[in-house]
Parts: C-alpha cells; structure tokens; sequence
C-alpha cells in the first residue's frame, strides 16, 4: 500500500532543512516516501547543499549501525523502506543577484561542522563524482553512469542521479498518475520553476507544492518585507505562483525581469488545470522554535553514549543556538529558552498530518499573493490587497480604479495559506521524539 504522502523535497540544505530532512526519512513509511531530494543553492551554495546532505546519510549510516550495535531500533523507517534519489537543481537564482544565509547558517551551512566535526563528513572524492553529467550519446557516458549507480546501490542509503533536478522532478510527475505526488520546497524556487517553465502541463500534474518561504502581515527576515527564501529568487516565486492563477500571465514577473525560461502559454492552450500552492509564511513558522534545553535533554544522554547523530545535531544547531543570541534582543548567553525557528520541518509536519481532518490546521484559500520582483528595497515582498473594495460581479472583468486587477475574478493569484497548526510548542517534540526515539 503507498504512503499517505508520497514527496519530492526541494531543498537548500542548512540547519532547518536537514532537521526537517531528519523527520521525514524517520517517520513512518505510512505516512511518507521520499522519492527526491532536489538540491538547490540557497542558504549557501549549490556545492556546499550537496555535501552537507550527503554527509546527513553518511552520518545517518553510522548512526543506525551504533544504534543495531547497542541493542537499540535502527529507526529511519521511510528511508529504509524507500530509499530517495539525489539530484542536483539550480546553482543560481533565475532574477536578481544571488543571495547566501551564511551569517546565520555558517560558511558550510551548517554551522562549520565540517571543520568542527570533520569524521562526520564524508570525504568529497567518494561520493562528488556520482553526480558529475557524463558526455552525451557515448559508450563511455553509458558505463559511467551504470557505475554511478552500481556503486552507489551498494555503498549509500540514497540513489545519486546525474540529471539535473528538474528533469527528474518531471520524470516523476509524468511516470506517476495525477494528484499523487506532493512536492515540498524549502528552499529559492530556483530549481521549480525551471521544471514549470520546461513542460507546464506535467509539472502541473503535482496534487500540491508546499512552500515555506515570504511574509504577509510580519516583517521578514532578510529585509523589512523580505523571507529569504522568496527574495532569494523572487522570479522564481512569481513564476511558480502565477500558474495558481486562472490567467498565469496577469501576476508573472514584468519584462524587464532577467530570466532565459519562457513564458507559459497562453491560459486556454494551458488547460483547465492549475497548481495548488499551501503557502507556509513567516507568519506561521517563525513561532514554531526548538529550544536549546530540549536539544541538550534529548541528545545529551545519547551523544554521551557515543551516538554520532547526537553529536553532529548538537554542534550544528548549538552554532544557530549562538547566532540567535548575537543578532536578537532577548536571549541570554548561553541560555536553556534561547531558540531557534523550525520553518522547514513546519512543512515536512503538514505534509505528514495535514491531510487529517480536524488535526488543527487552518487554511486561508484562494488567496491572491503576489510576489514583488523589481522593486528596489521591496524585492521578495509578498504582496496581498488589504483594501476594503468590492470584488468584480460575477461576468464582470475589471473594476473601475483597480490597478493590476486585484479585484478581477478572472486575474490574480489563488494561493493557501497556513495560519494554524497543532500548537507552536508541539512540533520540537514531535520531532525529536521522530529522529532520537522516545
């Protein structure tokens, strides 16, 4: 029987996004199968995401081999039940100079770990040349890429592919029947709308994309309206959200927007069908927080114990733990409350329970957000009609006074949009209990 959720991750492994990537590959094969993990730059480079996510598996292997050796569950149950291919997405954002979170996330995205911890990387010349794309149409590429494989078959949890990412998110979606792939992005959209751009119709065959990224009615992270993850390829935003709309070219990216992809057709050679995006804002993810004294009463005991998940978990988010402390007011040195904020696992826990009714999620729908990508200090802003005017009659295409059609029936985006979950205090439970056991 398949999963409740069957995913495609898409995502710009630091802190957040590999503790998010820990509880899906730890829960239950039920309720997930992992079938992607799509690499994008974000928080740093493309290079640097893909080395801190082969090291999580690596890490991961030796974790379940200390945790067979104490008498302990291996756990990692929808990963040892199916195990995710890799692939590596955008290297730089389609829109707009490139941004990094490496002030916050540290110079290798996870809080300098590879050079605090370096018996917990694994070494680069064993595992870069498998993503490496052969010479098209030749003996030679073909045996490269069956050793790929037939290497990697036997030696990793994961299965490296050279296509880039947005081909094999396409693969997916075409191999696989309507409304039973859900993808969750967490990271720049880079790597999405490429896929959206080079075949709409089968990328619009996705039953959902959540996304973590933008702010509504908080300030964001990056600028005073700006999320990292939207302002670090607002094109790419605006481009995936457009085809949400029953007009996709009525909220796509102006001209002068510098991007090589094509415009969508047009919205009758487009079909009827349209992309559903649940939008998970600052808003909602900011509060969900893992504090440092739940961190150290979970994995203390266990890292003690020699356990080397334990141990790499503590050194990275202990330097988030440190960053939070030097760049917010409120937090003592050191201190047990200090947090930080689990936006990326927010989504992989809707995409695990969110299905249920009456679990406690809240959906706004049908929202017309629009993404802001030529302004020069609005650039990422999500931008959302807070006016008190009335809507477009029913036949009606326009309304007198109202520029940019935010009030058309037939113009504008129509995104969800989470503002409720289970409790802002649950989930650092939940995933902890996930990854480590109860």
């Amino acid at each position: 029987m398949p999963a409740k959720s069957r995913v495609i991750i898409d995502t710009d492994p630091g802190t957040d996004d590999v503790l998010a990537l820990l509880y899906a590959l730890s829960s239950s094969p039920e309720d997930i199968e992992v079938l992607l993990l799509s690499i994008t730059f974000g928080n740093v480079n493309v290079q640097n995401c893909l080395r801190n996510v082969v090291s999580m598996f690596h890490v991961i292997e030796k974790e379940m081999s200390w945790r067979k050796d104490n008498g302990r569950p291996e756990g990692f149950d929808a990963l040892r039940k199916s195990k995710p291919t890799i692939a590596v997405g955008a290297g730089e954002p389609l829109g707009g100079e490139r941004m990094k979170a490496a002030y916050y996330h540290g110079a290798d995205g996870l809080g300098d770990v590879h050079t605090s911890h370096p018996h917990h990387s694994s070494p680069s010349e064993t595992w870069q040349h498998l993503f490496d794309r052969p010479p098209p149409d030749t003996l030679l590429s073909s045996i490269a890429t069956t050793e790929t494989h037939s290497i990697s078959s036997h030696r990793t949890l994961f299965t490296p592919s050279s296509s880039p990412a947005h081909l094999e998110i396409l693969h997916i979606l075409d191999t696989e029947p309507p409304d039973t792939i859900t993808i969750i992005a967490i990271g720049p959209l880079s790597t999405l709308a490429t896929a959206a751009a080079h075949s709409p119709q089968t990328f619009l065959k996705a039953k959902s994309v959540i996304v973590m990224g933008g702010a509504i009615a908080v300030p964001g992270n990056m600028t005073p309206v700006g999320e990292f993850n939207t302002i670090a390829d607002a094109v790419a935003a605006a481009r995936i959200y457009a085809l949400t709309s029953p007009d996709p070219e009525s909220t796509m990216p102006p001209f002068g927007s510098a991007t090589s992809l094509p415009d969508y057709p047009p919205a009758e050679k487009l079909g009827d069908r349209r992309l559903r995006v649940i939008k998970f804002p600052l808003d909602v993810t900011h509060n969900h927080s893992l504090r440092r004294d739940e961190v150290h009463a979970k994995v203390d005991p266990l890292a003690d114990k020699g356990s080397p998940l334990a141990e790499w978990v503590r050194a990275f988010t202990e330097f988030c733990f440190m960053k939070t402390e030097g760049l917010h007011y409120g937090h003592e040195a050191g201190g047990g409350e200090t947090r930080i904020s689990l936006h990326d696992p927010v989504c992989v826990w809707y995409a695990l329970s969110g299905s249920v009714e009456g679990e406690g999620w809240e959906l706004v729908r049908g929202e017309d957000i629009r993404v802001e990508t030529v302004g020069q200090w609005t650039r990422g802003m999500c931008v959302v009609d807070r006016r008190d005017r009335k809507r477009a009659e029913e036949g009606e295409d326009e309304v007198e006074g109202d520029m940019g059609d935010w009030l058309s029936r037939k113009k504008g985006n129509r995104v969800d949009r989470c503002v409720g979950t289970p409790g802002e205090r649950v989930l650092a439970g939940v995933l902890l209990d996930t990854v480590f056991g109860k």
